[in-house]
Protein backbone atom coordinates (compact mmCIF):
# COMPACT_ATOMS: atom_id res chain seq x y z
CA UNK A 1 0.00 0.00 0.00
CA UNK A 2 1.16 3.73 -0.39
CA UNK A 3 1.72 5.04 2.81
CA UNK A 4 1.00 8.52 1.77
CA UNK A 5 -2.17 8.01 -0.37
CA UNK A 6 -3.48 5.07 1.36
CA UNK A 7 -5.85 4.16 -1.95
CA UNK A 8 -3.38 0.86 -2.12
CA UNK A 9 -1.58 2.21 -5.54
CA UNK A 10 2.00 1.95 -6.42
CA UNK A 11 3.66 5.58 -6.61
CA UNK A 12 5.28 5.77 -10.17
CA UNK A 13 9.38 6.69 -9.44
CA UNK A 14 9.89 7.23 -12.97
CA UNK A 15 9.51 11.59 -14.57
CA UNK A 16 6.39 11.59 -16.05
CA UNK A 17 2.75 9.46 -15.80
CA UNK A 18 3.24 5.76 -16.74
CA UNK A 19 0.78 4.11 -19.72
CA UNK A 20 -2.61 4.91 -18.75
CA UNK A 21 -1.99 7.83 -16.50
CA UNK A 22 -1.60 8.21 -12.95
CA UNK A 23 -4.35 7.57 -10.17
CA UNK A 24 -5.68 10.64 -7.92
CA UNK A 25 -3.56 9.58 -5.24
CA UNK A 26 -0.26 9.54 -7.22
CA UNK A 27 -0.80 12.73 -8.74
CA UNK A 28 -1.27 13.93 -5.32
CA UNK A 29 2.00 12.86 -4.35
CA UNK A 30 3.69 14.38 -6.94
CA UNK A 31 2.02 17.96 -6.33
CA UNK A 32 2.78 17.54 -2.79
CA UNK A 33 -0.94 18.14 -1.47
CA UNK A 34 -3.73 15.61 0.28
CA UNK A 35 -5.88 13.53 -2.01
CA UNK A 36 -8.85 15.40 -0.69
CA UNK A 37 -7.22 18.60 -2.03
CA UNK A 38 -7.32 17.27 -6.00
CA UNK A 39 -10.62 16.25 -5.81
CA UNK A 40 -11.73 19.78 -4.02
CA UNK A 41 -9.82 21.15 -7.08
CA UNK A 42 -11.57 19.10 -10.08
CA UNK A 43 -15.09 19.25 -8.35
CA UNK A 44 -14.99 23.12 -7.84
CA UNK A 45 -12.87 24.54 -10.03
CA UNK A 46 -13.07 22.04 -13.02
CA UNK A 47 -9.22 21.29 -12.86
CA UNK A 48 -9.99 16.95 -13.34
CA UNK A 49 -8.76 14.68 -16.15
CA UNK A 50 -9.73 15.61 -19.56
CA UNK A 51 -10.18 12.35 -20.32
CA UNK A 52 -11.80 9.22 -18.48
CA UNK A 53 -10.32 5.69 -18.34
CA UNK A 54 -12.21 2.61 -17.50
CA UNK A 55 -12.22 1.03 -14.29
CA UNK A 56 -12.29 2.02 -10.68
CA UNK A 57 -9.96 5.10 -10.74
CA UNK A 58 -9.44 8.34 -12.20
CA UNK A 59 -6.38 8.47 -14.75
CA UNK A 60 -4.62 11.66 -15.16
CA UNK A 61 -2.20 11.88 -18.10
CA UNK A 62 0.57 14.07 -18.21
CA UNK A 63 -1.50 17.62 -19.58
CA UNK A 64 -3.47 16.87 -16.24
CA UNK A 65 -0.56 17.11 -14.51
CA UNK A 66 1.02 19.96 -15.89
CA UNK A 67 -2.50 21.90 -15.40
CA UNK A 68 -2.49 21.31 -11.74
CA UNK A 69 1.36 21.96 -10.94
CA UNK A 70 0.61 25.32 -12.44
CA UNK A 71 -2.58 25.56 -9.96
CA UNK A 72 0.43 24.62 -7.49
CA UNK A 73 2.86 27.28 -8.68
CA UNK A 74 0.41 30.08 -8.82
CA UNK A 75 -1.33 29.65 -5.40
CA UNK A 76 2.05 29.62 -3.99
CA UNK A 77 2.51 32.82 -5.30
CA UNK A 78 -0.71 34.33 -3.20
CA UNK A 79 -3.23 34.24 -6.07
CA UNK A 80 -6.70 32.74 -4.97
CA UNK A 81 -7.39 29.24 -5.52
CA UNK A 82 -10.54 30.51 -7.80
CA UNK A 83 -8.10 32.65 -9.88
CA UNK A 84 -5.56 30.15 -9.90
CA UNK A 85 -7.37 27.86 -11.49
CA UNK A 86 -8.80 30.19 -13.70
CA UNK A 87 -5.49 30.93 -15.10
CA UNK A 88 -4.52 27.24 -14.76
CA UNK A 89 -6.95 26.16 -17.29
CA UNK A 90 -6.55 29.17 -19.60
CA UNK A 91 -2.70 29.04 -19.69
CA UNK A 92 -3.48 33.17 -19.18
CA UNK A 93 -0.68 34.87 -17.25
CA UNK A 94 -1.50 36.91 -14.23
CA UNK A 95 -2.93 40.40 -14.60
CA UNK A 96 -0.98 43.77 -12.94
CA UNK A 97 -3.38 43.64 -10.24
CA UNK A 98 -2.34 40.26 -9.15
CA UNK A 99 0.83 39.31 -7.12
CA UNK A 100 4.08 41.62 -7.41
CA UNK A 101 6.28 38.32 -8.29
CA UNK A 102 4.77 37.65 -11.63
CA UNK A 103 7.82 36.23 -13.29
CA UNK A 104 7.61 33.15 -10.71
CA UNK A 105 3.08 32.44 -11.24
CA UNK A 106 4.31 32.53 -15.18
CA UNK A 107 6.26 29.70 -14.63
CA UNK A 108 4.95 26.12 -14.96
CA UNK A 109 6.76 22.98 -13.45
CA UNK A 110 6.32 20.03 -16.01
CA UNK A 111 7.46 17.03 -16.29
CA UNK A 112 10.95 16.40 -14.62
CA UNK A 113 12.00 20.28 -14.14
CA UNK A 114 13.64 20.61 -11.28
CA UNK A 115 11.64 23.69 -9.32
CA UNK A 116 8.66 23.29 -7.27
CA UNK A 117 6.36 25.99 -7.91
CA UNK A 118 8.13 29.17 -6.78
CA UNK A 119 11.54 29.16 -8.47
CA UNK A 120 12.62 26.59 -5.90
CA UNK A 121 15.89 25.07 -7.70
CA UNK A 122 16.16 21.34 -6.12
CA UNK A 123 18.10 19.48 -9.01
CA UNK A 124 18.19 16.32 -9.45
CA UNK A 125 16.68 14.41 -6.52
CA UNK A 126 13.98 12.42 -5.48
CA UNK A 127 10.19 13.05 -6.45
CA UNK A 128 9.63 13.00 -2.52
CA UNK A 129 11.65 16.53 -2.60
CA UNK A 130 9.82 18.31 -4.82
CA UNK A 131 6.60 17.40 -2.97
CA UNK A 132 7.78 18.41 0.27
CA UNK A 133 9.25 21.61 -1.05
CA UNK A 134 5.60 22.57 -2.36
CA UNK A 135 3.83 22.03 0.96
CA UNK A 136 6.35 24.16 2.78
CA UNK A 137 6.04 26.63 0.42
CA UNK A 138 2.14 26.97 1.36
CA UNK A 139 2.83 26.38 4.94
CA UNK A 140 0.40 23.54 4.14
CA UNK A 141 1.26 21.86 7.74
CA UNK A 142 -0.95 18.50 7.06
CA UNK A 143 0.19 17.90 3.44
CA UNK A 144 4.53 18.31 4.72
CA UNK A 145 3.69 16.11 7.97
CA UNK A 146 2.16 13.03 5.34
CA UNK A 147 4.84 13.78 3.01
CA UNK A 148 7.71 13.35 6.04
CA UNK A 149 6.05 10.62 7.62
CA UNK A 150 6.19 8.54 4.44
CA UNK A 151 9.28 8.97 3.30
CA UNK A 152 10.96 7.61 6.39
CA UNK A 153 8.70 4.91 6.48
CA UNK A 154 9.56 3.86 2.51
CA UNK A 155 13.37 4.99 2.74
CA UNK A 156 14.29 4.76 6.59
CA UNK A 157 15.33 7.40 8.55
CA UNK A 158 18.87 7.87 7.36
CA UNK A 159 17.94 7.76 3.53
CA UNK A 160 14.85 9.77 3.97
CA UNK A 161 17.32 12.56 5.76
CA UNK A 162 20.20 12.19 3.13
CA UNK A 163 17.99 12.25 -0.10
CA UNK A 164 15.00 13.46 0.73
CA UNK A 165 14.91 15.99 3.65
CA UNK A 166 18.46 17.96 3.70
CA UNK A 167 18.21 18.64 0.20
CA UNK A 168 15.08 19.98 0.28
CA UNK A 169 16.34 22.20 3.59
CA UNK A 170 19.46 22.98 1.16
CA UNK A 171 16.97 24.48 -1.62
CA UNK A 172 14.81 26.68 1.02
CA UNK A 173 17.76 27.51 2.18
CA UNK A 174 19.30 28.73 -1.01
CA UNK A 175 16.36 30.69 -2.15
CA UNK A 176 15.68 32.88 1.28
CA UNK A 177 19.79 33.37 0.92
CA UNK A 178 19.26 34.64 -2.43
CA UNK A 179 15.58 36.56 -2.14
CA UNK A 180 16.17 39.32 0.23
CA UNK A 181 15.80 37.21 2.93
CA UNK A 182 12.30 36.24 1.46
CA UNK A 183 10.54 32.81 2.45
CA UNK A 184 12.45 32.70 5.80
CA UNK A 185 9.28 31.70 7.27
CA UNK A 186 9.12 29.05 4.74
CA UNK A 187 12.57 27.55 6.54
CA UNK A 188 11.05 27.63 10.10
CA UNK A 189 8.24 26.20 9.11
CA UNK A 190 9.61 22.91 7.30
CA UNK A 191 12.49 22.42 10.15
CA UNK A 192 9.45 22.79 12.50
CA UNK A 193 7.68 20.00 10.82
CA UNK A 194 10.71 17.82 10.58
CA UNK A 195 11.58 17.96 14.19
CA UNK A 196 7.60 16.77 14.57
CA UNK A 197 8.05 13.74 11.99
CA UNK A 198 11.33 12.98 13.49
CA UNK A 199 10.16 12.22 16.72
CA UNK A 200 6.99 10.88 15.75
CA UNK A 201 9.14 8.24 13.59
CA UNK A 202 11.60 7.13 16.36
CA UNK A 203 11.10 4.73 18.37
CA UNK A 204 10.34 4.83 22.49
CA UNK A 205 13.13 5.75 24.04
CA UNK A 206 15.30 2.66 25.25
CA UNK A 207 16.15 1.67 28.79
CA UNK A 208 19.44 2.67 29.94
CA UNK A 209 22.45 -0.34 30.39
CA UNK A 210 25.37 0.85 32.20
CA UNK A 211 27.67 2.17 29.83
CA UNK A 212 26.38 1.97 26.87
CA UNK A 213 24.32 5.58 26.82
CA UNK A 214 25.38 8.11 24.06
CA UNK A 215 25.25 11.89 25.10
CA UNK A 216 24.13 14.21 22.06
CA UNK A 217 24.52 18.19 22.13
CA UNK A 218 25.26 21.14 20.67
CA UNK A 219 28.25 23.16 21.88
CA UNK A 220 27.69 26.31 24.07
CA UNK A 221 26.81 28.81 21.45
CA UNK A 222 25.23 26.69 18.73
CA UNK A 223 21.63 26.15 18.48
CA UNK A 224 21.24 24.34 15.07
CA UNK A 225 19.62 20.88 16.82
CA UNK A 226 18.09 18.88 13.80
CA UNK A 227 21.05 17.24 12.53
CA UNK A 228 21.13 15.85 16.30
CA UNK A 229 17.46 15.26 16.25
CA UNK A 230 17.69 12.74 13.52
CA UNK A 231 20.98 11.01 14.91
CA UNK A 232 18.69 10.46 17.97
CA UNK A 233 16.22 8.88 16.31
CA UNK A 234 18.40 7.07 14.24
CA UNK A 235 20.17 5.78 16.90
CA UNK A 236 17.11 4.93 19.14
CA UNK A 237 15.73 3.13 15.90
CA UNK A 238 19.19 0.58 16.32
CA UNK A 239 18.40 -0.01 19.88
CA UNK A 240 21.05 2.29 21.74
CA UNK A 241 20.15 4.23 24.85
CA UNK A 242 20.98 8.22 23.95
CA UNK A 243 20.22 11.14 26.26
CA UNK A 244 19.60 14.17 23.93
CA UNK A 245 20.49 17.41 25.26
CA UNK A 246 19.53 19.47 22.29
CA UNK A 247 21.17 23.43 21.84
CA UNK A 248 23.64 25.80 23.37
CA UNK A 249 24.32 23.24 26.30
CA UNK A 250 26.65 25.19 28.63
CA UNK A 251 29.85 23.73 29.44
CA UNK A 252 29.23 23.53 33.17
CA UNK A 253 26.13 21.19 32.34
CA UNK A 254 27.83 19.30 29.96
CA UNK A 255 30.68 18.33 32.03
CA UNK A 256 27.52 17.42 34.95
CA UNK A 257 25.30 15.71 32.15
CA UNK A 258 28.90 13.69 31.09
CA UNK A 259 29.65 13.10 34.96
CA UNK A 260 26.13 11.21 35.57
CA UNK A 261 25.56 9.64 32.42
CA UNK A 262 28.86 7.59 31.96
CA UNK A 263 28.13 7.66 28.78
CA UNK A 264 30.17 5.06 26.25
CA UNK A 265 29.98 7.93 23.80
CA UNK A 266 29.33 11.66 22.74
CA UNK A 267 28.65 13.50 20.28
CA UNK A 268 29.12 17.22 19.86
CA UNK A 269 27.71 19.03 17.45
CA UNK A 270 28.56 22.66 15.63
CA UNK A 271 27.32 23.70 12.88
CA UNK A 272 29.74 27.15 12.61
CA UNK A 273 33.40 27.29 12.99
CA UNK A 274 33.04 30.00 15.37
CA UNK A 275 31.20 27.84 18.04
CA UNK A 276 33.94 24.52 17.95
CA UNK A 277 35.94 24.47 20.46
CA UNK A 278 38.76 21.82 20.78
CA UNK A 279 39.89 22.62 24.21
CA UNK A 280 36.19 21.56 25.15
CA UNK A 281 36.35 18.59 23.19
CA UNK A 282 39.21 17.61 24.44
CA UNK A 283 38.30 18.15 27.72
CA UNK A 284 35.18 15.90 27.24
CA UNK A 285 37.60 13.20 26.04
CA UNK A 286 39.62 13.24 28.99
CA UNK A 287 36.83 12.92 31.65
CA UNK A 288 36.97 9.58 33.48
CA UNK A 289 34.83 8.08 35.68
CA UNK A 290 34.45 4.27 37.68
CA UNK A 291 36.44 2.39 40.07
CA UNK A 292 39.82 2.50 40.57
CA UNK A 293 41.89 0.74 38.11
CA UNK A 294 39.25 0.24 35.73
CA UNK A 295 37.93 3.79 34.79
CA UNK A 296 36.56 4.55 31.50
CA UNK A 297 36.29 7.65 28.88
CA UNK A 298 34.03 8.32 26.66
CA UNK A 299 34.21 8.01 22.91
CA UNK A 300 34.13 11.82 21.65
CA UNK A 301 32.63 12.26 18.10
CA UNK A 302 32.95 16.00 16.88
CA UNK A 303 29.31 16.43 14.74
CA UNK A 304 28.91 19.34 11.91
CA UNK A 305 30.65 21.62 9.59
CA UNK A 306 32.07 23.96 12.38
CA UNK A 307 34.78 21.31 13.70
CA UNK A 308 36.26 21.42 9.40
CA UNK A 309 39.39 22.91 10.21
CA UNK A 310 38.99 22.57 14.00
CA UNK A 311 40.30 18.53 14.02
CA UNK A 312 40.86 16.78 17.46
CA UNK A 313 43.93 14.22 17.33
CA UNK A 314 42.45 11.36 18.27
CA UNK A 315 38.41 12.20 17.72
CA UNK A 316 36.25 10.80 14.96
CA UNK A 317 34.89 13.51 12.71
CA UNK A 318 32.32 11.54 10.80
CA UNK A 319 31.48 13.27 7.45
CA UNK A 320 27.52 12.33 7.75
CA UNK A 321 25.07 10.79 9.49
CA UNK A 322 25.27 7.17 8.26
CA UNK A 323 29.13 7.68 9.14
CA UNK A 324 28.12 9.07 12.72
CA UNK A 325 25.93 5.90 13.18
CA UNK A 326 28.27 3.75 12.33
CA UNK A 327 30.68 4.98 14.44
CA UNK A 328 28.51 5.65 17.42
CA UNK A 329 27.22 1.67 17.36
CA UNK A 330 30.25 -0.33 18.04
CA UNK A 331 31.22 2.25 21.42
CA UNK A 332 27.87 0.61 22.50
CA UNK A 333 28.07 -2.86 21.75
CA UNK A 334 32.24 -3.18 20.95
Amino acid sequence: MNAYTGDGDEPVDDGGPRRGGLTTGEVARRLGVAPTTVRTWDRRYGLGPDAHVDGRHRRWTAADLARLERMCALTATGLPPAEAARLARSEERPTAAGPRNTDAARRVPTGRRSRAGSGLQLGDVRQECRGIARAALRLDAAALDELLLAAIAEHGLVAAWTEVIVPTLQAVGRKWETSGEKYVEVEHFLSWHVSGALRRAAPPAVDDRPGSTTVLACVPGENHTLPLEVLSAALMERGVPVRMFGGALPVESLVAAVRRTGPAAVGLWSQSRTTASRPLAQHVAAMEWGVRGARRRPVVLTLGPGWAGQAVAGLARPSGLAEAVAALEPSVYP
